[in-house]
């Protein structure tokens, strides 16, 4: 896997933190993954994410918030 692009959705009013992560996704190769910041759990993403095919793992951020890995999901 390639290095992680990064997008700090923190301090965003939704839906900005989930459309700059779905249009983030659109440009992304299949060996990149993506790490998203945001205040909170993006709860409507994770339904998206799962249709489009990407998996995805929350954890607490160090500064505050969450930080989601996005990925391809494996065939």
């Amino acid at each position: 896997m390639t290095n992680p692009y990064i997008v700090d959705n923190r301090g965003l009013e939704p839906p900005q933190p989930m459309i700059r992560t779905l249009k983030k996704l659109e440009a992304l190769a299949s060996d990149e993954y993506l790490i998203i910041i945001n205040d909170r759990p993006p709860m409507f993403l994770y339904p998206e994410l799962e249709e489009l095919g990407f998996t995805h793992e929350t954890t607490p951020h160090p500064d505050g918030g969450y930080q989601i890995m996005i990925t391809k999901a494996k065939l």
